[in-house]
């Protein structure tokens, strides 16, 4: 089987690796994400990852938590390694040689983030985890994944989610909700779907980066998208 896209930028949500849990890290979770990225390594795929970091510490709000909104990213940035380092372990468990890149510098556990190196590791079939955002406040994980993807020449943006793509309304409040199949940024902007934050999805829309918008945690979802499946929702 030919893979759709050879190499690709897969975005999950911190809150994706809670499993059921309220909180943390659930190693079910983890060990299933795992085999399903080696199925990707396995035919050829190049597979860079990001990973928000909202099961740890969300450092969005600082009315509520009193902590200043930049130091609050930065403690978000570090959760984010926490996830990547807990995944990357769950990757080497599952037999795929992994690094992990981190764009605020911690030399014992994690290599800074430099793009040719990033690129180097891809083209060796290693899967490369970007840890720490942008190494910057006030910019999402998902920006972050948006612009690495960018850096790195993916051919596209997954975004695993818990629905199985972008939907008129919430589905999970609204009965009547219907799903796009494929849509324009253009139509997204429009019809204020909030795919992603303003500035990732600018950035994607900018440089022709496609998105598709699928749910990570039906197994064989992920292998579904990437044979070029009709799975989860194509932003174009």
């Amino acid at each position: 089987m030919l893979p759709k896209y050879k190499r690709i930028l897969l975005k999950l949500s911190g809150e994706s690796l809670m499993g059921d849990k309220n909180f943390g890290l659930d190693s079910t979770v983890i060990a299933q994400y795992a085999l399903e990225i080696k199925q990707l390594t396995d035919l050829g795929v190049q597979v860079a990852i990001v990973i928000g970091g909202g099961n740890i510490y969300r450092g969005m709000n600082e009315a509520e938590t009193g902590i200043e909104r930049a130091q609050g990213d930065y403690m978000g940035m570090l959760a984010t390694v926490i996830n990547g380092m807990a995944l990357q372990s769950g990757l080497e468990k599952a037999g795929v040689y992994t690094r992990l890149q981190s764009a605020i510098k911690m030399e014992q556990i994690a290599e800074p983030y430099i793009r040719r190196r990033a690129m180097r590791h891809l083209e060796k079939g290693r899967v490369v985890i970007f840890g720490a955002g942008t190494g910057n406040p006030y910019f999402t994980t998902d920006t972050a994944g948006s612009l690495r993807a960018i850096e790195i020449k993916a051919d596209v943006i997954l975004k695993g989610t818990r629905v199985d793509g972008i939907y008129t309304a919430d589905p999970e409040k609204d009965k009547n909700a219907t799903k796009f199949s494929h849509i324009t940024f253009a139509d997204c902007i429009q019809k204020n779907l909030g795919v992603m934050d303003m500035t990732a999805f600018t950035l994607c829309m900018e440089n022709n980066l496609p998105i598709v918008v699928f749910d990570m945690n039906k197994p064989g979802n992920l292998l579904s998208v990437v044979s070029g499946e009709n799975v989860g929702t194509l932003v174009h």
